[in-house]
This record gives structure tokens, sequence and C-alpha cells, in this order.
């Protein structure tokens, strides 16, 4: 029986390197940025010998025989990426592995001297960084992260419904005791340390700090109270330590979610999925107790174009499909959304909605019983209406305006990454300026992740991102452009020490990680968050008291 690509898919091709016969595409050499939404596996050739399912972090590879029933389309979708394509064909490579003149990029000198790298940012750009110096070099890595609990986006951007993925932060875990790593979880660099004295205690310094704001809509009444950004709502029900736990308001009945893109889905999910579903999560308990005293019903999701045009992947759609208790619902108000879900091909992205309810909605009334999702495409928010709180938004499109009562409004239109301290910065981008990596007129400065390229790709995508920054830093190192430490790594934790009396390091992150897993076990959950900065600082300290050396 063939194995199966499944939702969870993150792209980081580990179930690639692992096949014996090259069945799972496409391959990262074949791969085009924004070509596919996941990884498939060819039936025709898989022998099942289930090595990519033992490699996979986020557990998303199944033997299509043990396919839960909201996951049994994806042996069809498999199936359909190599419709056309001859057996062991795609994307034009053999049946398989072909082996050429091994190739050593990762190699420096022995008699090279190890490199002391700090990687600022412990989010998967973050980690792969750490991964591929540690694993290929003798580097000696510095990790820091400005909250005192490590996984950037793993641990706070992905969904509490969504634990394979989660899994991830499992494999980047392993490293925080690698013996040529120090972690320093609560340091903030521009606050605690600046860029220079980092620069000064190091080789080379790679900043992988995400895009954590959010893009504006830029429309009238956006900042109404009831009106926040997705990126304040995920951080709030992942438990971050920087988001309160009275952020968010769920006292309406109806709430617009602007955007068509997965964080809108995850979004528009989490709000009209049943409390009782998600209790058996790790989601934050303010965010539990929220949603149960809470009374939203109906999340209409709000997007600019059409259903051709959407940015959520098919995979996240296809759950959305099977969400229990949900009815999902296209509002059919502009004619061209028919002809574009009954026209789409097998590939495009508006046959997923084939199947799915459409009927027009009375926006007037209030939500009628029970949970659903309504997504109204062709519909531009221009205005954010209410007194003193959200009311209503007001769209247009071709058919016309119409004003939507809400009673509050999240916008999900993006990230977009914010600037450094001593770092220059594309206000256009919201990245830094950078050649492969390489920081345009900083020497042993360099970028990897969202900062780098944009918010674009999920965490498989920064596997590749990590290795190009990686191997232009050690092509500086070879080439003599880098400049040796002015003080040692005891220099740097002296410093550190001085500046911030609640740092928590490697030892202190597993005695939190214990915490949370422990509480969690007492509340039949797999973890119980831990949400404020003294709260995690705590744990810390219980489990392990930083030495001074």
């Amino acid at each position: 029986m063939t194995y199966v690509i499944t939702q969870n898919c993150c792209s980081d091709a580990s179930c690639v390197a692992v096949c014996p016969v090259n069945c799972i595409h496409p391959t990262p050499e074949e791969r085009a940025p924004g070509g596919t939404e996941m990884l498939y596996i060819d039936p025709r050739t898989c022998i099942d010998c289930g090595a990519c399912a033992d490699a996979c972090p986020v557990d998303a590879v199944l033997p299509a025989d043990a396919l839960p029933d909201a996951q049994k389309e994806y042996a069809a979708v498999n199936a359909a990426y190599f419709e056309g394509r001859e057996p062991g064909s795609a994307g034009g490579g053999p049946t398989f592995h072909a082996w050429g003149k091994p190739v050593f990029d990762r190699v420096l000198p022995s008699d090279f001297a190890p490199l002391r790298v700090a990687v600022v940012g412990t989010g998967p750009a973050g980690m792969y960084t750490a991964e591929d110096l540690l694993l290929h070099t003798n580097a000696e890595v510095t990790l820091i992260d400005r909250t005192p609990a490590a996984g950037g986006l793993v641990r706070y951007g992905v969904a509490p419904d969504h634990p394979g993925t989660r899994k991830v932060g499992d494999t980047f875990a392993r490293l925080h005791a690698h013996p040529r790593v120090r972690m320093y979880l609560n340091l903030e660099v521009g606050r605690d340390v600046t860029p220079q004295e980092l620069a000064a205690h190091h080789d080379a310094v790679v900043y992988a700090v995400g895009a954590c704001a959010d893009r504006r809509l830029g429309i009238p009444g956006e900042d109404l109270p009831g009106s926040i950004s997705a990126t304040t709502f995920v951080a709030w029900y992942n438990a971050h330590p920087e988001v309160a736990a009275d952020a968010v308001d769920l006292s309406a009945e109806r709430v617009a979610v602007v955007g068509s893109g997965n964080v809108a889905l995850d979004v528009a999910r989490i709000l009209a999925t049943g409390p009782e579903a998600l209790a058996g999560t790790d989601i934050a308990d303010h965010a539990l107790a929220a949603l149960r005293a809470g009374a939203v019903r109906e999340v209409v999701l709000l997007g600019r174009r059409g259903p051709e045009d959407a940015a959520y992947t098919g995979p996240e759609l296809l759950a959305l499909r099977h969400l229990p208790g949900v009815d999902l619902v296209v509002d059919d108000h502009d004619p061209r959304i028919g002809a574009r879900i009954d026209g789409a091909g097998p590939g495009d992205r508006a046959a997923v909605l084939r199947g799915v309810a459409r009927r027009g909605v009375d926006w007037a009334r209030p939500p009628a019983p029970g949970r659903r999702i309504v997504l109204r495409f062709h519909s531009a928010p221009a205005e954010v209406l209410g007194d003193g709180r959200v009311r209503a938004v007001r769209t247009t499109g071709a058919a016309g305006e119409r004003e939507i009562p809400v009673g509050a409004v999240l916008r999900a239109i993006g990230h977009r990454g914010t600037p450094l301290a001593g770092l220059p910065f594309d206000e256009a981008t919201g990245t830094v300026p950078h050649e492969a990596g390489r920081v345009a007129g900083r020497p042993g400065t360099y970028v990897a992740g969202w900062i780098k390229r944009g918010p674009s790709g999920g965490i498989g995508a920064n596997r590749a991102c990590a290795a190009e920054t990686v191997g232009t830093l050690l092509r500086d190192a070879l080439d003599g452009a880098l400049s040796a430490p002015e003080h040692g790594p005891r220099a740097f934790h002296r410093l550190v020490r001085r500046r911030n009396r609640r740092l928590v390091d490697a030892r202190g992150m597993a005695a939190i990680d214990r915490t949370e897993l422990a509480r969690g076990r007492r509340e039949g959950r797999p973890r119980a968050r831990l949400a404020t900065v003294g709260e995690l600082v705590a744990a810390a300290r219980a489990g392990r008291r930083l030495p001074l050396r």
C-alpha cells in the first residue's frame, strides 16, 4: 500500500532525502518559489518502505489505508499531481537517485579554527541555520531569542489544532542541548545587548527574527476597539507572553476576518470550532476560557479577489470542509464566483470549493443557529464602522457596496518585518537588504527567513533559505572576510548576565517544557502553556539556576 502526504506537509524535503526510489516530488531542485503547496508521493512507484514517514518531522506522511476519513481525499490529491507523467519522470528525474561526484560545500579545512556564530531567533529559520552549522561544520553556535521560550512561529504561530505541525519543534529542540550550543532566551538584541557588542563576541551573526508586525488595511475605522490584527489573535491563543490575556473580546456573534490566506483560515477555524473540541489541545488557558464564554457563532472571511486567486492552500481549505459541527458556505452574491468554481480545472484552487454550499446571505438578520464560516469573495473592506466600538464593516465590489454587521474585525492580510537596530532596512519590502543572505555593507552579518526574503513560504521553505545563508557565511570565512571576535564566549556570558538577570538557558527551557507537559497531563491535555514572562522564568529557575562563569 502506498504512502500519502497529507495536510500537515511542511515541505522541508526530509522525506525526499531518504526515499530510495525518488517517488516524492517536487524535489528541492525542481521546486520553484510558489510552485506547489506541498510535496506528493507517486503511488505508482512508491515501494511502501515507510522511510518517508520515519523522516517526516510533522507526521504528515501516512499509509493510504490508514488515512482518517477527513484525510482520505489526499490519496487522490497525491495521485493527481502525477497524472500525465510517466512513472519516475516527475520533474524529469530518474526512478532511482542518480549519483554524481560528491560535493562537500559545508566543509572547512581541518586546521580552520571553529567559527563562533550567533543566531538571533529560534524559529524555523534560526534553527535550520543552527542545524546546518552544527551538522556540517565545527562551529560553536549562540542561540538568542527575545522571549523566554524557544520556538518562534512554531511555538507561537501554529494553530493548536495542528499538533502534527508543532512536532517539528521537537526536532529543533534536540539542538538546544548540543555540546556546541549556548542558549540565551529572554535576551533582546537592541535592548539588553547592542548589535555591535554581539558582533564583537562572534565571528558572524545571523539574524533570523521573522516578520513580527502585521500589514494594515489603511481604511477608516481600522483602529476602533474590536478591530485587531490576526497576528495579535494568533499570539493570544498561543499564550505569547507579549500579548495580554484580555487582549481579545469575543462577545460578538458575528466576526469578520479580512484575508484569504492560511492565517485567515486558522483564525476562522479557531473562532468557529466548538470550545470543547479545542479543550484537548494546548491552546492557551485564557483563550479557551474566552471561547467558552464568548458568543461567536459566525465568521465571515472577506476576500478582495475571487476564489481562483485566494491565497490559502488547498490542504488547509480541505480541512475546513471537514470541520465537525461547522457549516462552510460560499456567499454567491457575485455571479463570477459560481462560474469560477464550476469552471475550475483539477489543479485550480477554486476547484476545492466544489461541493461547498453556495447561497445568498441576508446580512440584515442575525447569524442562524449553529456555527458557520462564510466565504465572501470579491468583497474588499472599505471602512470599519462603529461609535466607540466595531459594529459593522462596509465592503465594496462589482456587486456594489454592502454593510455587514459584525462585532469584531480581524485583519489577516500578511506579516511585515520591522527595522533591526544597526542594520539597513527596506521599507518597501519590510526586509533587510542582502546578497544571498549577506547583509549589504555589514561584513560578518547575515539574515535568514522572513526578515531576509519577506513573509512567504511555510516552515520547510526556511531550510533552503538557511542553507543559502550558511553557504555564503562559510565562503566568506574561507575568503578571510570575517573579523576575528574581540572577546571570548565567557566574556559574552558575563556581559549578558550583567545586563539581564532573568535569562533562560537550554536547561531552563527544558524545565519549562517539563512544567508545561506535567500541567497538561494533569488536565488531560498534551501541554498547558505558561503565558507570562514571570511564569516562564520562574519555571526555568525552578528546574535549573544559571551558573555564573
